[in-house]
């Protein structure tokens, strides 16, 4: 046929169909396997090497992020392999997945452009090209994400507080934070006792769960 040779993993049997459908229309793209699965993909993509891969970001076996684990096992195996993944709903952590080994020839689209045959085609032009797409509602997501961060009751804390509670976090000691900080105990003291009035953190709880429940904050606004 000529077109760039595609693998399709979905296992809505509809949705499936429906990219068959849209395929079969496209001149530019020749359809060499449909499958169901992970492992099924894995095969289709050794029996027939193609240049792009179409992924459900949810299917067998365990339904939850087969599709970024496609796109990272072909990132180490088959570089040149271009991958879009499509999903159901914005998932910004797991679009930061599937370009974590590297954006080139890359796609996240939600599932809803399904339907727009130009654009699913522009997609996956530019991963066999080495090129990047992202839908833009994962743009707008993870820009909202950052501007939830930014408000940070983290920003509250000076940056000698914002050590002194990373090093908290780690476990470690007064004593011990004094000494990697050069400070003396009594100044990592006043920086505790400065950092639980900052986040709120009422005195009459007692100071071993005002202790814990900062670390928890810390590490619930530092992590992902």
């Amino acid at each position: 046929m000529g077109g760039t040779g595609i693998v399709v993993a979905e296992d809505s049997l509809l949705i499936r169909e429906g990219l068959r459908t849209l395929f079969d229309q496209d001149p530019d793209v020749e359809l060499l396997a449909a499958v169901g699965s992970l492992p099924e993909l894995f095969d289709a993509v050794e029996a027939h090497d193609p240049a792009v891969v179409v992924t459900d970001i949810r299917m067998p076996p365990t339904g939850y992020d087969e599709g970024v684990r496609a796109a990272e096992e072909l990132a180490r195996t088959r570089p040149g392999v271009g991958v879009v993944v499509l999903s159901q709903f914005l998932e910004p952590e797991f679009a930061l997945r599937v370009f974590d080994g590297g954006a080139s020839g890359r796609a996240y689209l939600l599932k809803e452009r399904v339907g727009d045959l130009e654009q699913i085609h522009r997609a996956i032009a530019a991963v066999a090209d080495g090129e990047t797409v992202l839908d833009p509602s994962v743009v707008d997501a993870l820009i909202e994400g950052r501007r939830r961060k930014a408000s940070s009751v983290l920003d509250r804390l000076t940056p000698r507080e914002h050590e002194v509670l990373g090093l908290m976090a780690g476990g470690s000691s007064n004593a011990a934070i004094a000494t990697e900080l050069v400070l003396s105990e009594r100044a990592v003291e006043k920086h505790i006792s400065a950092i639980l009035q900052k986040l709120d953190l009422a005195a009459d709880d007692g100071d071993v769960h005002r202790r814990v429940r900062a670390v928890l904050v810390y590490l619930s606004e530092t992590s992902g």
